[in-house]
């Protein structure tokens, strides 16, 4: 097999192989380009906090020491906000030598602010799972701004998997570049590609929102329902700064309009601790074809989910704030992110997750 991140038709075969187990069976819709959609289980535990199951332990055993209550997610549930909750996904992986895994949150849960990191028996890291890894995996989900409605089936993270060393160095991503351009404007390049947060909008003042404190609940089935300002602020700007209030969460959009080709896949990083006290992203996945005209887009920006931390911070136009990391595929993906799947993002701009509806 050649090196790089694995598209469908690949993971396709390593479903048959057993590699990829699940019950329910793994659904055709939940394969993405470059990905595969986890699903929750039927029943949540509350737990008391946060933990990794550590080497040699198993996270049941875990659940032991901490769960408080369990929720059963078959007629549907809420998790409540700032509660922390392990669900055991249908999935299950038994991964070939050479093969690892790293999971990450759907950007509709980076949108909503729910913490959504993946777990494993034995694991000491969230979301990266080792080759030969042969075991259950279970989401760990903490909502920061909303309560949510959530049902077993539903698929708040993903994963994705390699063979191999697929990250591009500067060099080769310079050399793509020059070949495929993968950004508006100049090109950032240090540890992957660079990009900056839009804080002057050619349309108008709004550059943003901020999540309110004191919400109803979000149902996650209900796509296009709730009105955006029942849920958020409008963030405006006329001098292209803002300042992020400690323990807020923001949508914000990159000032650069990214692509990524047919042969790679992206995942979004943090740039560095250094340059301010706030996390950029929970959901960092980019599939291939997203932005790219070889499926139907013309450059799409990136949503940015911010939360400040320790001290207020001001943010101004054109601040790079994080960067893509880019890889190769193994080959490419018999379908693109965008063309002819259900791709809510393509071509997107300043958006709100999709539940919500504009004023």
């Amino acid at each position: 097999m050649t090196s790089g991140v694995l598209p469908a038709q690949t993971l396709r075969q390593l479903i048959a192989q057993g590699a990829l187990a699940a019950t329910p069976a793994i659904q055709d819709d939940q394969l993405q380009p470059a990905s595969l959609d986890l699903r929750l289980g039927p029943v949540a535990y509350r737990v008391r906090a946060s933990f990794l199951a550590g080497k040699g332990r198993s996270v049941e055993e875990r659940l032991a020491e901490f769960t408080m209550h369990e929720v059963r997610l078959a007629d549907g549930a809420v998790l409540e906000k700032n509660c922390v909750y392990v669900i055991p996904l249908a999935e299950r992986l038994a991964l070939p030598p050479g093969i690892t895994a790293v999971a990450n949150a759907k950007s509709s849960s980076g949108r909503l602010d729910l913490l959504t990191r993946t777990i494993t028996d034995g694991g000491v890291e969230f979301d990266r799972i080792p080759e030969g890894y042969t075991g259950p995996l279970y989401a760990e989900v903490c909502p920061r701004s909303f309560s949510v409605l959530v049902r077993e089936g539903q698929r708040l993270n993903q994963i994705r998997f390699r063979q191999g060393q697929a990250v591009l160095s500067d060099a080769e991503l310079t050399a793509l570049h020059a070949a495929d351009s993968l950004v508006s404007g100049q090109a950032v390049i240090s540890e992957g590609l660079g990009f900056s947060v839009d804080l002057k909008s050619a349309t108008g003042t709004l550059v943003g929102y901020r999540a309110k404190p004191h919400t109803g609940v979000v149902d996650l089935n209900r796509i296009g329902h709730y009105p955006a300002a029942d849920f958020w602020e409008e963030l405006h700007s006329t001098d292209g700064r803002i300042i992020l209030d400690p323990g807020a969460f923001y949508i914000l959009v990159s000032r650069e309009a990214v692509t990524i080709p047919p042969d790679y896949a992206a995942e979004m990083a943090p740039y560095l601790a250094m340059v301010g006290e706030f996390r950029v992203h929970y959901a960092g996945f980019f599939d291939p074809g997203f932005g790219h005209a070889a499926a139907g887009g013309a450059g799409s920006r990136g949503v940015l989910e911010v939360r400040c931390h320790e001290a207020p911070f001001v943010l101004e136009h054109g601040q790079i704030v994080g960067r893509l990391v880019y890889e190769r595929m193994s080959e490419r993906p018999e379908t693109l992110y965008g063309a002819g799947i259900a791709s809510n993002y393509q071509g997107q701009g300043l958006k709100l997750a999709k539940q919500f509806r504009s004023a």
